[in-house]
């Protein structure tokens, strides 16, 4: 989707640092942080929403939580919390898949 802020930063479009990157996702920095530590992992491929997740993308999100645990034993968190939004009622704000990592640590 040519108009989506996360598949724009995803491909590299915009310059953004990535804390972490393999062929289908991308971890990097919120630029809104909630709390001291506030990264989001995000699928190069563009799906909407959990809600509109099929079958096929199982793989795909398996390893976007275990990207995030790889980038949070990188940074030896000590704790944290995995959050997805799912929908604008759900609080969704970017319609693209995305798993914010967020640690007080």
């Amino acid at each position: 989707m040519s108009d989506c802020i996360f598949c724009k930063i995803s491909s590299g479009e915009l310059g953004t640092e990535f804390l972490y990157e393999d062929e289908d996702l991308v971890i990097f920095k919120d630029r809104n942080p909630k709390a001291q530590t506030h990264l989001l992992a995000v699928p190069k491929k563009h799906i909407d929403s959990i809600a509109d997740m099929e079958d096929s993308h199982t793989h795909l999100i398996g390893k976007l939580f275990l990207a995030c645990k790889k980038i949070a034993d990188k940074l030896k968190l000590k704790g944290y919390n995995l959050h997805v939004n799912v929908g604008k009622e759900g609080g969704q704000e970017v319609f693209h898949i995305h798993v914010h990592l967020l640690s007080k640590f």
